[in-house]
């Protein structure tokens, strides 16, 4: 992907005449079979946690002290959408230690932040390279960049571009200027969709377990564990980590956590219908139901906020304080009725 090119004067491509440079790692705009592969493994939260990149300053293309200064994250993924966008462009890319967090939730947490900035500025020697003080920051790490502190400390200026990397060239083109669209955050179908894996596998994960426990549980319970249970159980994992997601604009409600418990119920009452179980006789198992598995489905939809672009760091947080205690209180009440009855039979059925 990348390669390293030292320059060992600065008469070469601008800067200070007579100072030696470090080293600078010279990047493709093209991305090869492993930079896919790579991009579907961590899509899917196969080595996500370490699919990071080096911090530091890449050049792209053959650029001089007036090429344009680009500001990323050491996410390979964000870094591999930005680079691919720059085809036809010579420029540098400056990227920040996010701890192989994508901008967005970087700025979010602080790694994309002010003082992390100012520092890759400091070590990078960027001054060495470009004789103007123009930065271009990503639109969604703005929220974690303050950009008059990092004038005041590193003397650069911070220009927030647009929000898509494949609006990039065209904003450089306009003389870093955007337009509406280009700042106009969409958060499609597709681009949520995309998303729903991190959060369905270790969901499934988790899930596995469960299933052992039942069929185990099923050679002494007095109400065996059915095809129904099964179905309750993925039907609120799906409900939560994909379904929500999908009709995210749709669903009723602004908290998360309601849209996730509104289609874990609708899911959990229809998987009741289909199977019987709202016949006389099954009433205490069904609400012991309806309480666990929705509950299980708000908890999971509450988890995407971190990767939505609908909400901020603050009502995240507001959110989680407001529903985790009713999330929790269901979830316990109806894991207990729901097991209890399983295990020990519901007194007065009527067959």
């Amino acid at each position: 992907m990348a390669k390293n090119k030292k320059v060992n004067s600065c008469c070469e491509s601008g800067g200070n005449c007579g100072e030696p440079k470090p080293t600078v790692k010279s990047v493709s705009t093209s991305l090869k079979f492993k930079d896919h592969l790579g991009a579907w493994k961590a899509r899917w939260g196969i080595g996500r946690m370490d699919y990071k990149i080096e911090p530091v300053l890449y050049a792209v293309g053959k650029p001089d002290n007036n090429s344009p200064v680009l500001v990323s994250a050491n996410y390979k993924l964000t870094f591999d959408t930005l680079r691919k966008n720059l085809v036809g462009l010579d420029c540098w890319l400056l990227i920040l230690d996010t701890k192989g967090i994508n901008v967005w939730c970087a700025a979010g947490k602080g790694t994309f932040g002010t003082d992390e900035l100012v520092h890759r500025i400091e070590t990078s020697e960027l001054s060495k390279y470009v004789s103007h003080k123009k930065l271009i920051l990503p639109q969604l790490g703005a929220t974690g960049v303050s950009a008059n502190e990092v004038a005041r400390r590193s003397g650069y200026n911070v220009n927030y571009g647009p929000v898509r990397a494949s609006d990039i060239k065209e904003y450089i083109d306009a003389g870093c200027k955007a337009t509406k669209e280009m700042r106009t955050v969409k958060f499609t179908l597709w681009d949520r969709l995309v998303l729903t894996p991190m959060e369905l596998i270790p969901a499934l994960k988790i899930t596995l377990p469960v299933f052992g426990v039942m069929f185990l549980a099923n050679k002494f319970a007095a109400k065996p564990f059915d095809k129904s249970d099964v179905a309750s159980n993925i039907g609120a994992i799906l409900a939560g980590t994909v379904l929500t997601p999908a009709l995210l604009p749709a669903i009723p409600g602004r908290a998360f956590s309601l849209k996730g418990w509104l289609l874990g119920l609708g899911c959990t009452a229809g998987i009741l219908g289909l199977s019987g179980k709202f016949k006389r006789g099954n009433w205490l198992l069904s609400a012991g139901k309806l309480l666990l598995y929705p509950a299980v489905s708000s908890y999971l939809a509450m988890n995407f906020t971190g990767s939505s672009t609908y909400t901020s760091p603050s009502g995240v947080n507001k959110e989680m304080k407001k529903a985790l205690p009713f999330i929790v209180g269901s979830a316990a009440v109806g894991a207990a009725l729901t097991l209890g009855i399983h295990l020990f039979g519901e007194r007065g059925k009527t067959k």
